[in-house]
């Protein structure tokens, strides 16, 4: 494991201490999901406390809530270090994504509303037409439509749930997100899932949908392992 003081570029936040953590939660998660902090780098408290603007306090909150999501691991008397997930971390969590997200849309075709099928439908013009626009585009909102399909379910636990497996997913599949074949074959997938939850076809949407993460899953292995 790599034991390099990692510390983000400087960013200012201010609030009471219950803001200043949840601020902190918000701007340090995506520090780690931007590649920011690096798998197996040791978090330098000092330097991001300073460059956050907030006192230790607060950000050792955030860290204790990064921890309980999977995005941090804490040794003792070492610090907390971005986690590196394994190939076979990786295999279980598209298991459980995918236990979760098929049953989000078998509920989803009785429970979905107008105005959430309508932004799926608008979201994923907006991709096409991104992917369009050059050969090399990656997927620009691959967890976002997930976590849409999730919510069409209508199921709060769903969505807190799905919510920690992407981004602890999120940690592992970067590369594979660039990947701009993969995007436009995740693309087309997402489309036909679209199509048989829209067609009130919930056993064909869940199929479909576990044919879609089980390949992406795959790709994401195979660019980890590389």
């Amino acid at each position: 494991m790599a034991t390099t003081d990692a510390a983000p570029a400087s960013r200012r936040i201010g609030g009471e201490r219950a803001t200043m953590a949840s601020l902190a939660v918000r701007e340090l998660r995506q520090m780690i999901l931007d590649g920011e902090i690096k798998p197996g780098e040791r978090l330098n408290e000092v330097l991001i406390a300073e460059s956050l603007g907030i006192s230790r306090g607060p950000l050792r909150e955030a860290i204790q809530r990064l921890t309980a999501e999977g995005l941090l691991s804490v040794i003792t008397h070492k610090g907390a270090f971005v986690p590196a997930i394994s190939p076979e971390e990786l295999r279980h969590l598209y298991e459980l994504r995918i236990a979760i997200e098929s049953a989000a849309v078998r509920l989803g075709v009785t429970r979905a509303t107008k105005d959430q099928l309508d932004d799926l439908r608008r979201d994923l013009q907006h991709t096409k037409e991104i992917l369009d626009s050059g050969s090399d585009q990656a997927y620009p909102a691959d967890v976002e439509i997930h976590s849409q399909l999730v919510a069409l379910a209508q199921n709060p636990a769903f969505d807190s749930t799905i919510r920690d497996v992407h981004s602890r997913i999120h940690l592992a599949r970067a590369r594979s997100a660039t990947d701009p074949e993969r995007a436009r074959a995740a693309h087309r997938e997402h489309t036909v899932i679209l199509a048989a939850i829209q067609a009130g076809d919930g056993e064909a949407a869940a199929a479909l949908l576990t044919d879609h993460l089980t390949s992406a899953c795959e790709n994401a292995i195979r660019r980890l392992e590389a």
